[in-house]
């Protein structure tokens, strides 16, 4: 094929739904579809895997348009208010993780100390 050859979104569908349910390398994938490079099927495995069989019907190919603010069909940034309420989110869970953490030491602290009493 040549360089640069584009491929459909079935036939990406085709190859990927052919490695996962069959089991197939992917060199004898690339032999079996005359496909070069595994890298593209490993890259359409991945979207298939995350995104599902539509992603692959999508064009990703050169920039994105500046009104679209997003990037090779990637989704669009989250609003602020999602990205503070992750933000916090992760606050909490970075204390809750230092208590458990202090918790931990205590009790561990409070066995040695009880261990040296009994000897």
């Amino acid at each position: 094929m040549p360089k640069g050859q584009l491929f459909s979104g079935e036939f990406k569908q085709r190859v990927v739904e052919d490695v996962i349910k069959n089991r197939i390398g992917y060199n004898e994938a690339m032999q079996k579809y005359g496909i070069k490079g595994r890298s593209k099927i490993q890259k359409w495995e991945r979207l298939y895997l995350e995104e599902g069989p539509e992603s692959l019907y999508i064009d990703r190919r050169g920039r994105a348009s500046a009104a679209s603010g997003t990037r090779k069909g990637r989704p669009a940034k989250l609003d602020k208010q999602a990205e503070e309420d992750l933000i916090a989110e992760n606050q909490r869970l970075r204390a809750e993780n230092e208590y458990l953490k202090n918790l931990q030491a205590l009790v561990l602290g409070n066995e040695r100390h009880q261990q040296k009493k009994r000897r």
